[in-house]
C-alpha cells in the first residue's frame, strides 16, 4: 500500500474511532436486590456485560450493604440540588446526574418493585430541578410468578417517576418470570 493509501486508511480508522466515542454512553446500573447473586442482579450483570461489549462506560452499583434512608420530604434538595441526608443515596444521585442511561434492576415483591428501589427513587429527588444527562431509563425485573402481568405495578411506579423528568423516557423493560433459584 502506498503512502496515500495508508493516510486514507488512518483517517478512516480515526473517524470510525471518533464516531464510536460519540456513540458510547455513560450507563449507571443499580441492582436493588438485597440478595447477592439474585435473579434480578443476574439480569443487571448481563446488561452490564452487553453494554461494556458495545463500548459503553458502565458503572454498576448494588444497594446490598448500602445505607439508603427514607426521604424526609423537606424539599431542601429542590433548592440545593443535593439531599441533606448524607448516606449512600447521595453518591448514587451524583452518578445518576451525569449518566446518559439509567438501569434499575429489582425483584418483584408482592407484585411491586422492591422497597429498596422505591426508597432510592424517592431519594433521587435532587435530580428533578437539575440539568441531568439521562434520557433513557430501563427497568429489569424478576419474580417467581411467570404471568406477563406480574411486573405491571412496578413498571407503573417507575413510569410515574420517569414522567417527572421532561427529557427522559422509559426506554424498555425486561421481565424474567418463573424463576425461584438464583
Amino acid at each position: 500500500m502506498d503512502q496515500m493509501g495508508q493516510t486514507r486508511e488512518t483517517a478512516y480508522r480515526n473517524k470510525r474511532m471518533e464516531t464510536e466515542e460519540k456513540m458510547s454512553k455513560k450507563i449507571l446500573i443499580v441492582s436493588t436486590s438485597p440478595r447477592k447473586g439474585s435473579n434480578s442482579e443476574a439480569l443487571a450483570l448481563a446488561f452490564a456485560d452487553g453494554a461494556k461489549e458495545a463500548g459503553n462506560e458502565v458503572d454498576f452499583i448494588s444497594l446490598r450493604g448500602k445505607t439508603v434512608n427514607f426521604c424526609r420530604g423537606c424539599f431542601v434538595c429542590q433548592e440545593k440540588l443535593r439531599c441533606v441526608i448524607r448516606d449512600d443515596a447521595d453518591e448514587i444521585c451524583q452518578k445518576a446526574l451525569t449518566a446518559n442511561v439509567l438501569v434499575f434492576a429489582t425483584p418483584i415483591y408482592y407484585y411491586e418493585m422492591s422497597g429498596q428501589l422505591k426508597t432510592l427513587l424517592d431519594r433521587l429527588n435532587p435530580l428533578f430541578p437539575s440539568d441531568y444527562a439521562f434520557q433513557d431509563i430501563y427497568l429489569m425485573t424478576s419474580a417467581a410468578e411467570a404471568e406477563d402481568s406480574v411486573p405491571e405495578r412496578a413498571i407503573s411506579g417507575v413510569e410515574g417517576w420517569v414522567e417527572c423528568f421532561e427529557r427522559a423516557r422509559l426506554a424498555g423493560t425486561v421481565f424474567m418470570g418463573g424463576v425461584t433459584e438464583a
